[in-house]
């Protein structure tokens, strides 16, 4: 029984209008929340030195630090605390006219043992602070 005998059938279609409009709402969506994030980094050019070696000043303080993380105060093992260090370089500096402390850290040794020999200077009120370097290879 067909009660519809006027009446086509309508092809069912899909309206695409509506479905875009979502598509782009989320494109919108994902384009602002997404974080375009540069990895934050630091170009370090470290220093060489081409200067023609500095003769021995009486007034030098010479302290080394090796990989191993022993401090020598001109040439004589200190102990590896602030306040030892401190007094060895105040001893170091007695008699010498505005001490210099130069400071010869080997490449592999840790950031923190250069610090306490740099705290220890400003400990024993010895505010000039200068680092050796190497001369470039050719």
């Amino acid at each position: 029984m067909n009660f519809q005998r006027g009446r086509t059938r309508e092809e069912p279609e899909i309206n695409l209008i509506p479905m875009i409009d979502v598509l782009l709402v989320i494109l919108i969506f994902l384009m602002i929340t997404t974080t375009y994030s540069k990895f934050a980094g630091l170009e370090i050019n470290l220093p060489t030195a081409d200067a023609q070696a500095q003769q021995d000043k009486p007034n030098e303080i010479d302290v080394v630090v090796t990989a191993a993380g022993t401090v020598l105060i001109d040439k004589q093992p200190v102990a590896g605390n602030v306040e030892a260090l401190a007094q060895a370089l105040q001893r170091a500096a007695a008699g010498a006219a505005s001490p210099i402390v130069v400071i010869n850290a080997d490449a592999k040794t840790a950031h923190q043992n250069v610090i306490d020999v740099m705290q220890a200077a400003r400990t024993a009120g010895l505010s000039q602070i200068s680092f050796a370097t190497q001369q470039k290879q050719p």
